[in-house]
């Protein structure tokens, strides 16, 4: 049985609390950490988000693991809030759905993404 990528997409989804720029950025400051997961062309033609962690999708989750080899100093334990973004929302959420299957509940996505944080005024470097 085959699905469409709409489908998968509205299937991870469903499993999380996506946050919009503000609510994002309010966690952010109560400890939850950003994860930028756009490749380097992106965020040299897009900008960037001043604070967040850059790690490209394709390691996010051997990164963010925190019984993974590979993984960064913040994956201590499965209780961290991550917030990942990429250009628009679409990836991110595929790559949080993901980290949740790993046990890492608290995974979610930047609803709209970076463009959405930098339509909503919030701070960006070029």
């Amino acid at each position: 049985m085959s699905r469409t990528i709409a489908e998968v997409l509205a299937d991870a989804r469903a499993r999380l609390d996506r946050v919009g720029p503000e609510r994002a950025a309010e966690l952010h400051e109560q400890g939850a950490v950003l994860v930028d997961t756009r490749p380097q062309w992106q965020r040299d033609d897009e900008g960037a988000i001043p604070g967040a962690l850059i790690i490209e999708r394709n390691h996010v989750e051997w990164r963010l693991d925190p019984s993974s080899d590979a993984k960064i100093l913040e994956a201590t334990d499965h209780d961290v809030t991550w917030i990942l973004f990429c250009s628009e929302g679409y990836s991110s959420s595929l790559a949080a759905a993901s980290l949740q299957e790993l046990g890492l509940h608290k995974a979610t996505d930047l609803d709209g993404g970076f463009k959405a944080w930098a339509a909503a005024g919030l701070p960006t470097t070029p």
